[in-house]
């Protein structure tokens, strides 16, 4: 009854998101719009977080009535030093969605008001230990953009639709824990724009059951880990699914990762909070993972994931310092310039705990291309780092129909072979694209944990037989396809044939006797 009830109340909040956008509809690019819709959802979390932990406090104090939001700034400033320090950020009571909100329709100058609100609640942040968290959090949210309207007053009005649309989303009250009502609010704007951004829509973007079924891949066994990574962490999705599965508290020492696109970093800071996750729990960076990684003093990590970008181009073996760097160095070759994917494993497996996972969604020219790419396989499979490689069906991520698959990696395994799976056959068809199913991501997690052979859908190879076939990782190599076209009996064919001819002829000779009468019935 009660899962009832929440499919309910999550299909009328998709409904209310749907709503907002139809309502903006051609106002705003539906990519760019996102980051709108988003921000002002943000904007609307952290007042009522902060709101309700002030009020808690309070009433646990024995002001049963007390509520931040009624309260004057002036009195509302001597809380700010502790709130700091305990939730990392401070606002106002005025400056709280619900009292902007309120005059956000009589309000000339709404634009400037949020442009205030946002830049204090990142300065609240300076200088402290959360600084780094909130720094240009709200960049993306440029409330004097054109892309809203050519005027103030156009800005402005769609601004309060902005506002008057978040405020109707019905998020549940944050103190009796329906938080997970933001996080779904966010993930289906993702999967909402993701599916009508064409090809850009994957690089933010890692549909949640690929996420669900990396995140279980790498926690077998476990029910805590000390620290989860993504090199390349887009929207921070594959991070966030270790708090769902896992819950928040048994990813011990927090969620790490790093993000080349400003956009998406700025937007996996606010999943983070949008999340629930506290200031002092993750540690996002912005850069480039491959030459500028900002995690050297974090790692190892005991489980890592990622879906980093495909076969882009990266500064290689022009770059003489990377052939030295501790991550790349040991394959004794760098991946070519136009195909980085080998350098994101290499890197992710140089950043693996003894005792850890990493699973990786890869591009599947990597498993069997020659050149560098072989050469970094055969040091991957001769120190015995491949725990597994599933091929997936095609046609799951946004933006691809390609059928990518994942590499699994571990340091400390027990045998000298490489489980491959063939899981091309598992999903369901929606729409036009495909979908792992619970039942699915199930099989497959259960096939990876037995490890024996299947017949048609897994082996396990000895890494000296992948080494004969010159290393190549392909899934198709190792596990047989199963034959289901219709087994032909030759002589039953060849009888059916002889039949057939002999019948053909004796209708020619049928059909020439007809013709025959009538030329003759003609000519007389």
């Amino acid at each position: 009854m009660a899962d009832n009830r929440k499919e309910q109340e999550r299909a009328e909040l998709h409904r209310t998101i749907w709503g907002i956008a139809n309502d903006l509809r051609g106002s705003v690019d539906g990519w760019d719009f996102k980051q709108y819709v988003l921000g002002i959802l943000f904007y609307r979390y952290i007042s009522e977080n902060i709101t309700a932990y002030i009020n808690e406090g309070e009433r646990e104090a024995g002001k049963s009535t007390f509520d931040y939001s009624k309260l004057s700034d002036k009195d509302a400033e001597q809380a700010r030093e502790d709130l700091v320090t305990t939730k990392g950020f401070f606002m106002l009571p005025s400056e709280l969605f619900e009292n902007v909100h309120k005059k956000a329709a009589s309000d000339e100058n709404l634009n400037e008001t949020l442009e205030t609100v946002f830049k204090n609640i990142e300065a609240s942040a300076q200088g402290t230990p959360s600084e780094d968290n909130f720094k240009g959090l709200f960049d993306d949210i440029d409330v004097n953009s054109n892309k809203l309207g050519g005027t103030v007053a156009k800005r402005n009005e769609r601004l309060v639709k902005l506002l008057n649309g978040v405020s109707d989303m019905k998020l549940g009250d944050y103190r009796e824990n329906t938080i997970d009502a933001f996080g779904d609010a966010y993930e289906f704007l993702m999967g909402m724009y993701a599916g009508n951004a064409g090809k850009s829509g994957g690089e933010y973007y890692t549909p949640q059951e690929v996420s669900e079924l990396l995140t279980r891949l790498t926690i077998v066994g476990k029910t805590e880990v000390n620290k989860v990574y993504d090199p390349a962490c887009g929207s921070g999705s594959l991070l966030l699914k270790f708090a769902k599965i896992l819950g928040k508290h048994n990813v011990r020492n927090g969620f790490f990762g790093q993000e080349i696109n400003i956009t998406t970093y700025n937007l996996c800071r606010i999943n983070m909070f949008l999340h629930d996750i506290d200031y002092d729990k993750f540690d996002v960076g912005h850069g480039d993972t491959l030459t500028e990684p900002l995690h050297w003093d974090d790692e190892p990590f005991e489980a890592i994931v990622s879906n980093p970008p495909y076969s882009i181009r990266w500064a290689g073996d022009s770059d003489s310092l990377l052939i030295n760097d501790p991550r790349f160095s040991p394959a004794g070759v760098l991946a070519p310039k136009s195909k980085a994917d080998l350098a994101f494993i290499m890197h992710s497996l140089s950043w693996l705990a003894t005792s850890g996972t990493a699973a990786i969604v890869c591009f599947p020219g990597i498993f069997y291309r020659s050149g560098a790419e072989q050469k970094i396989r055969q040091y991957l499979i001769d120190n015995n780092f491949v725990d597994c490689v599933i091929q997936l069906p095609d046609n799951l991520f946004y933006g691809t129909s390609i059928a990518t698959c994942i590499m699994v990696l571990r340091k400390s395994k027990s045998e000298n072979s490489t489980l491959f799976i063939d899981a091309s056959r598992e999903f369901v068809k929606v729409t036009n694209s495909n979908k792992l199913t619970q039942e699915n991501i199930d099989k497959i997690v259960k096939i990876y944990t037995d490890r024996v052979n299947v017949d048609y859908t897994a082996k396990v190879v000895p890494n000296g037989d992948i080494a004969e076939q010159g290393y190549n990782l392909s899934v198709s190599t190792y596990v047989e396809q199963e034959d289901k076209r219709e087994v032909i009996d030759i002589k039953t064919l060849n009888a059916e044939i002889e039949r057939i001819v002999a019948r053909e002829d004796v209708l020619r000779k049928e059909i020439n006797a007809i013709i025959a009468e009538i030329e003759g019935d003609t000519i007389s």
